[in-house]
C-alpha cells in the first residue's frame, strides 16, 4: 500500500528530479565535470525528501515540536543541510565527470596533467602529480559512465585540484561522446515517479489535508 500521497510527493519529487538530471546529462554528447562538493549537495538535496518523511519526521523532538510548532521542521532541516555542508567541507578532494567512461577520460586528463606538472605519472588507476602536491585514484561507475577523480591521501594543493578542474572543463568541452544508452529508462524512471506521486495526490485530495495535519499540528 502506498502511503500518503503528501509524504509520498514529498520523497519522490527531489528524487525524480535528481534522476531527471541525470538522464539530462547522460544524454548529451558532451560530457559534464562538477566537483566532488557539488555533487554531494545534490544528492542531498536528491535525498532531502526520503529523509524528511522518515529520520526527520520519526525522531522530531516532541519538546522542540510543542515550543516552536510548525517552525520546528525549518530547524530540522537547517540542522540536515548542515550536515551535508560538513560533510561537503570533511570530503577529500574529488572531481566527477558525468557521461564519459574511463578510457575516454584517460588521455584528456593526461593532457591537463602535464600541463599542470611535467612529472606527472601514472601507476595503474593512480595519477601522480609530485611537484604540484596532487595524487588522485579513479574511481569507474561503468554502468552509469562516471569517473571520479578522488584525492589520495590527505596532503592535497586545493589549488592545484581547482586548476586541474579548470583545465579538464575547458578540454572536455572539446570533447565529443556518444550519448549513455542508458539515458532513456532514467528518464522514464523520473517521469513514472513523478506520475505516480502526482496521481496519487490529485486523487485523494482529503488524505492531503489530512497528512498536513498531522505533521504540522500540534
Amino acid at each position: 500500500m502506498l502511503p500518503d500521497p503528501l509524504r509520498l510527493t514529498i520523497a519522490l519529487l527531489p528524487l525524480a528530479s535528481y534522476c531527471l538530471l541525470l538522464g539530462i546529462l547522460n544524454a548529451r554528447r558532451k560530457p559534464f565535470l562538477t566537483s566532488g562538493g557539488a555533487d554531494l549537495a545534490t544528492l542531498g538535496a536528491a535525498l532531502s525528501g526520503l529523509v524528511f518523511i522518515g529520520p526527520i519526521e520519526l525522531f522530531r523532538p516532541e519538546a522542540a515540536s510543542a515550543e516552536f510548532g510548525s517552525y520546528v521542521w525549518l530547524f530540522l532541516l537547517m540542522l540536515y543541510w548542515l550536515c551535508i555542508w560538513l560533510a561537503v567541507l570533511l570530503a577529500r578532494p574529488r572531481l566527477v565527470i558525468y557521461n564519459i567512461s574511463s578510457e575516454e577520460l584517460r588521455p584528456v586528463l593526461a593532457e591537463a596533467a602535464r600541463s599542470l606538472d611535467p612529472q606527472a605519472r601514472w601507476a595503474g588507476d593512480s595519477l601522480s602529480m609530485p611537484t604540484v602536491g596532487v595524487h588522485l585514484h579513479l574511481e569507474t561507475f561503468e554502468i552509469m559512465r562516471h569517473v571520479s577523480l578522488v584525492a589520495s591521501g590527505g596532503k592535497q594543493n586545493l589549488a592545484t585540484w581547482r586548476q586541474l578542474g579548470t583545465l579538464l572543463s575547458a578540454r572536455l568541452e572539446t570533447l565529443t561522446v556518444d550519448p549513455n544508452p542508458r539515458w532513456l529508462g532514467i528518464v522514464l524512471f523520473a517521469i513514472i515517479l513523478l506520475s505516480t506521486s502526482f496521481t496519487h495526490m490529485l486523487n485523494h485530495p482529503q488524505q492531503i489535508a489530512q497528512a498536513m495535519h498531522q505533521i504540522f499540528s500540534y
